[in-house]
């Protein structure tokens, strides 16, 4: 089968994901000096920053010209949620990032049952209804805020990295406006969590 410019983009945006992982992992798998350290942090935040504008542009353009496919609605969300919790888990596994490791986990744990609740929601439309649900407005709007999330907690830590700049100590201790983002996204994760499954109980049939 061929596919469409959106959907490679989507599996681009897949392929991308174990090699986001890969770098960002190298300073906790091998002695690297610091300055190589910040370098694999910084080509791991473009090359998230890139994954993520690939999902901006695959739904742009299926919309556009009309080249919305089943296998789009079904892959583009998946696609997201392997993005988005292969970078948290790397949150959580490297050192640089353990001021907010205490909330962090309470958002990957949030972001990881919404998930699968959604896809079992998803799963059952379409072994019930042969009808295949696509993200609906919250659903993009939290994906949007994780992404944010991500990215202001990677790139936080470089910009107080930066010589000679003068921040609060307490800035660079609790790190503020990681630990924001991550409460705001926690919470938009639950909502729309809560959402997609109230809209999609009529799929869930336990007689059959």
């Amino acid at each position: 089968m061929k596919m469409n410019l959106p959907n490679k983009l989507t599996v681009l945006r897949m392929i991308m994901v174990p090699i986001f992982m890969a770098v960002m992992a190298i300073p906790e798998l091998f002695a690297i000096g610091s300055t190589a350290h910040v370098i694999c942090n910084i080509v791991g935040v473009v090359l998230f920053i890139a994954a993520s504008l690939t999902d901006m542009l695959d739904g742009k353009i299926a919309r556009k010209y009309g080249l919305v496919t089943n296998f789009g609605k079904f892959m583009d969300p998946l696609a997201d949620k392997l993005m988005v919790i292969g970078a948290m888990l790397m949150i959580l596994y490297k050192s640089d990032y353990e001021a907010i490791h205490p909330l962090f986990i309470w958002a990957t744990v949030a972001v990881i049952f919404r998930e699968l609740a959604v896809t079992g929601i998803r799963l059952l439309a379409v072994q019930g209804d042969g009808q295949v649900i696509a993200a609906n407005m919250l659903g993009k709007i939290k994906t949007v805020l994780q992404i944010v999330c991500i990215c202001t907690v990677i790139i936080e830590p470089l910009i107080y990295a930066i010589p000679d700049l003068s921040v609060p100590a307490f800035m660079t201790t609790y790190m503020p406006l990681s630990l924001a983002t991550t409460a705001a996204m926690i919470v938009i994760t639950v909502w729309s969590g809560i959402n997609y499954l109230a809209g999609g109980a009529k799929y869930i049939k336990p007689d059959q």
